[in-house]
């Protein structure tokens, strides 16, 4: 790992609590719909609309509430009322004002590693979702760029080598999703830690044959133990 000039970072769930928020929301909706079907076939149905969706609207809490109001009128055959119909909008929408919850002593991690590496974050989700996540979590300070990508794959993270003028061996991914953190970067030549988080969303879950490639670590603090911290890169 002594090649590595920058560390990306995902965002959600890596930095700061997000998951667990969707899935909240989640329980609230299938209750909503608990006259049409159980729940989890009302999650499943939500899943589907979500995937097909995801060319059109990409990640984010937009995408999802947009996925809520079309999955619910399919479901009850357009019977819905207006109210319930608001219900969904209103709850997506608290997706958009929750807190920042970071986690795992994570500003002491960066502190120590800005001085040897350029830090960056590497998200998915809604441009200005994730802005006002950045911009609320007292973060922003210690990267030196953020991309907020549309899809996380090999194509888009070539396009980010080339933005940052590295090669890809000079890049270590840090995240929690091996669909959209690991995998695509190792496969590419880039390194990658997979810091797994306890509640993953479904579309995330990915095999992996590739145990020998990258590493795991339980908490991120652990890269301080894993990263040559000596030898001055910038």
């Amino acid at each position: 790992m002594d090649k590595i000039k920058v560390i990306g970072f995902d965002a959600d769930d890596t930095l700061w609590v997000n998951e667990p928020y969707y899935q909240d929301v989640e329980k609230t909706f299938c209750k909503l719909l608990d006259n049409y079907l159980p729940a989890d076939k009302v999650s499943a149905e939500l899943l589907k609309t979500e995937i097909d969706n995801l060319d059109r609207y990409g990640y984010g809490a937009k995408g999802f509430t947009l996925s809520m109001v079309e999955t619910a009128l399919r479901i009850s055959d357009n019977k819905l009322s207006a109210k319930t119909i608001d219900t969904i909008i209103q709850i997506g929408k608290s997706l958009l004002e929750q807190p920042i919850e970071l986690l795992d002593d994570i500003d002491f991690l960066l502190n120590n590693l800005k001085n040897k590496y350029r830090l960056i974050v590497a998200t998915k989700g809604d441009l200005l979702d994730q802005q006002r996540k950045l911009n609320t979590s007292g973060l922003l300070h210690h990267f030196h760029h953020i991309e907020i990508m549309h899809d996380k794959n090999e194509i888009e993270y070539q396009k980010l080598f080339k933005r940052l003028d590295i090669k890809n061996e000079e890049f270590l991914m840090v995240g929690n999703s091996l669909k959209s953190d690991i995998l695509p970067v190792i496969s590419i030549g880039g390194h990658a830690i997979h810091i797994p988080y306890h509640i993953t969303w479904q579309h995330e879950t990915a095999d992996n044959n590739n145990f020998a490639k990258y590493r795991e670590i339980s908490k991120l603090t652990e890269l301080l133990n894993i990263l040559p911290l000596t030898n001055g890169h910038h």
